[in-house]
């Protein structure tokens, strides 16, 4: 890949080296998030969009709403930058203490997060869901099934730092697929306990909030062999005066806020709509979920890949390394998300009528909720771009730039959640939250440019436009090929729709291919790289 300011040898990683990374990160992924489809699969058979959904999908979005905020989003963002400087500059040893000592905050704070959240349960979901009064046993189902899932939160802490721990270690495969627990208790409870709920006087949901609790818990336990053997002994003690500590804790108030956008963005969602019928919040939820998937896929493995290397770039002072590392990331986070967008606007509906249209989920939720996948995909690449570009911030030991786009960000989606709503309905808050993460994500890298003296901005616009002339050409061959099927496979419902979406996406594929290579785009190697990294990557990268 070319690049303007070639760098010393030492500085950058090379290209198939990120690339090979995010692979090894997005198959650990994509087992995930299959998993999750599964899950969703199951939940909307069993429980449709209705009030049982509904109830879960609020109750769950609290505890979650911290998780993103406070261990996901601000640990990552402030942990592992400091990790790795320990790590690269004096050793395992003090990098050990430092994972312990955060391991051990991280179980007091969220542990009495946790206790109060559980006292207050009732007035936090009332101010958050009071509409749900509205509905008999609604709300009081909700705040039921708040207090058993808030434990998730101190269990993913754990978690979050065993994954930024491995990462910086060069360990992508196991803490990518430690989510996979979350998705394989559900299921498992899915089909195992929710049918003997009604037997312990318990709604059937409540079996889903008892799978959170398990997921959370395998999480840990599913990363914990590798950490040891790595070498890092866990201890109960915490040194409150260790400096490295306080750079960590520094950093994650700032972190907080700079990584909100996008999730206090869904809790606004979820919050407006409650008052949009039944129904609402489980569409918007299985639409999220959908898109979440190439965010995941492609967004989050690369940005995991990229932080350390960034990381250990910002501990030598090496502008031109992390000037490569960002633009590189970038680039093939375009090569694969445009056309994810643009791909899951042109067949919303018949991929979610593939995947949720079975038991109680309805033709009528299969058409509000692919409306939803449609705005929210708008946005797929903003939300991608603040994965790789904010944390870069961190990194560098700026958070304010971040801090500050991110108060802007949730401002913005307030005004268009207020607006489109009134003119939209549901629909307007997918479209408002997409708008957002655009803006969010386009300031973050415009002043990361700013910051590092350029971000190769002429190249990533060339290769932007070729990219979008690629996903163009795709959507065209993917809607032609599905809409031409559908007068002549007339096959089983499900079979028939399977093979109309398979032969859409694999034709709309070769034509992304063939006009890549037309276009000489040279990030799609890259891209097919990350993709495939997973039957050629080194043992070293695959743990």
């Amino acid at each position: 890949m070319a690049i303007s300011e070639p760098p010393s040898e030492t500085s950058v990683e090379r290209p198939s080296g990120l690339a090979r990374s995010a692979g090894v990160a997005g198959a650990a992924t994509l087992t995930s998030r299959v998993l999750g489809l599964v899950r969703d699969q199951v939940l909307a058979a069993l429980f449709g969009a209705g009030n049982e959904m509904d109830a879960f999908n609020v109750a769950f979005r609290i505890p979650n709403l911290v998780r993103d905020l406070f261990a996901e989003g601000a640990m990552s963002a402030a942990f592992v930058p400091a990790f790795t400087r320990y790590l690269t500059l004096r050793g395992k040893p003090t990098a050990w203490r430092l994972g312990n000592n955060v391991i051990n905050a991280m179980l007091i704070v969220t542990m009495a997060f946790v206790a109060a959240g559980i006292i207050f349960a009732r007035p936090l979901v009332t101010m958050y869901a009071g509409d749900y009064a509205a509905v008999p046993g609604k709300l009081e189902l909700t705040v039921d099934l708040t207090r058993v899932m808030l434990p998730f939160l101190t269990t993913v802490a754990v978690a979050t730092v065993a994954m930024g721990m491995l990462n910086s270690l060069h360990h992508y495969f196991v803490p990518a697929l430690s989510p996979a627990m979350f998705n394989v208790a559900t299921i498992a409870c899915a089909i195992l306990l929710v049918p003997v709920m009604p037997s312990f006087g318990l709604p059937r949901i409540m079996a889903i909030a008892i799978a959170v609790i398990l997921g959370g818990v395998g999480q840990v336990l599913v990363q914990w062999p590798a950490l040891r053997a790595e070498g890092f002994r866990y201890a109960p003690h915490l040194d409150r005066h260790d400096p490295a500590l306080r750079d960590v804790v520094m950093l994650m108030g700032p972190g907080t806020v700079g990584l909100a956008a996008t999730q206090i963005n869904i809790f606004i969602n979820t919050l407006l709509a409650t008052s949009q019928g039944t129904g609402a919040v489980s569409w918007l939820t299985y639409a999220f979920r959908l898109m979440y998937l190439p965010i995941g896929l492609f967004g989050v493995s690369i940005a995991t890949a990229a932080l350390p290397a960034i990381s250990r770039h910002a501990a030598r002072d090496d502008l031109a390394g992390i000037r490569a590392t960002v633009s590189r990331s970038l680039a093939i986070m375009m090569m694969l998300n445009v056309p994810a967008t643009i791909g899951l606007i042109v067949l919303a509906r018949p991929i979610v009528e593939l995947l949720f249209e079975h038991g109680r989920f309805t033709a009528a939720d299969t058409d509000a909720t692919a409306a939803a996948v449609r705005l929210y995909a708008v946005g797929l690449v903003g939300y991608s771009a603040a994965r790789i570009a904010s944390p870069t911030f961190y990194a560098l030991r700026q958070s304010r730039t971040a801090v500050a786009i991110s108060i802007t960000a949730i401002a913005a989606n307030v005004l268009f959640s207020l607006s489109l709503v009134t003119w939209l309905g549901f629909r307007g808050l997918a479209l408002a939250t997409s708008l957002a993460a655009i803006g969010n994500g386009g300031l973050l890298v415009w002043f990361l440019h700013r910051r590092l003296n350029g971000i190769e901005g002429r190249r990533l616009a060339i290769v932007a436009l070729k990219i979008v002339t690629a996903g163009a050409a795709m959507a065209v061959a993917a809607w032609s090929i599905h809409y031409s099927m559908s007068t002549w496979v007339t096959a089983d419902r499900v079979i028939a729709q399977g093979i109309r979406l398979g032969a859409a996406i694999a034709g709309g594929l070769v034509v992304l291919a063939a006009t890549a290579k037309l276009l000489q785009i040279a990030e799609f190697n890259d891209a097919f790289a990350l993709v495939s990294s997973r039957f050629w990557a080194k043992r070293g990268d695959a743990i």
